[in-house]
């Protein structure tokens, strides 16, 4: 064999293997996106379940508080029409939007009822506040787990040389579930 061609076997050889390295990253690099996707798309739906549960449990609380408070109609529509909202929102940032005007409404309902001590000592209330205190607070967990793959899977998304795969296979940004900025304001303390 001659030495122009070894050295052009060898070349071919080293642009083979260039090749089959840089196939296998790019295989592997669009598998990690798929995964991480995934987990997402599935801790999106975890957290959907905890709101579905929410969403079905309000129009029993409004309706045992209708039952004590006819004239805190303003309070109840107001709740009915957030959950509408909430059920009807079709993105996760519709959703957010929603969640957070859903909170804002539970709350003046919660404010409402306090003038009335019979509802208050209502079991069938007490039972239903304490359904809606846990969900909230699986609801927060899970809304906790979505944003943290949200995060990985954008840190990844945006990071060299990674980000030339998510451009290619357009793997696109997602949003984080956040809380409005009056829920992230400690409260004032006065003495």
């Amino acid at each position: 064999m001659s030495t122009g061609l070894i050295v052009l076997l060898a070349i071919v050889g080293i642009v083979v293997l260039v090749g089959i390295i840089l196939a296998v990253w790019i295989w592997t690099q669009y598998n990690a996106f798929v995964r991480l996707r995934n987990s997402v798309d599935e801790s999106y739906s975890t957290m959907d379940v905890y709101m579905k549960k929410r969403y079905d449990l309000i129009p029993n609380l409004v309706e045992t508080v209708k039952g004590y408070a006819k004239h805190e109609k303003e309070a109840l529509e107001g709740v009915m029409q957030a959950r509408y909202s909430c059920m009807n929102a079709t993105t996760p940032q519709e959703r957010a939007k929603s969640e957070n005007m859903l909170t804002d409404t539970l709350k003046s309902l919660f404010a409402v009822t306090e003038n009335y001590p019979q509802l208050q000592a209502n079991q069938n209330f007490m039972d239903l506040q304490q359904s809606l205190k846990t969900l909230e607070e699986e609801i927060a967990t899970s809304r906790k787990y979505y944003n943290g793959c949200v995060k990985t899977y954008n840190i990844k998304r945006e990071t060299f040389p990674s980000n030339l795969i998510a451009k290619w296979f357009k793997f696109t940004k997602r949003d984080l579930f956040e809380i409005v900025e009056q829920e992230k304001v400690a409260p004032k303390v006065q003495f």
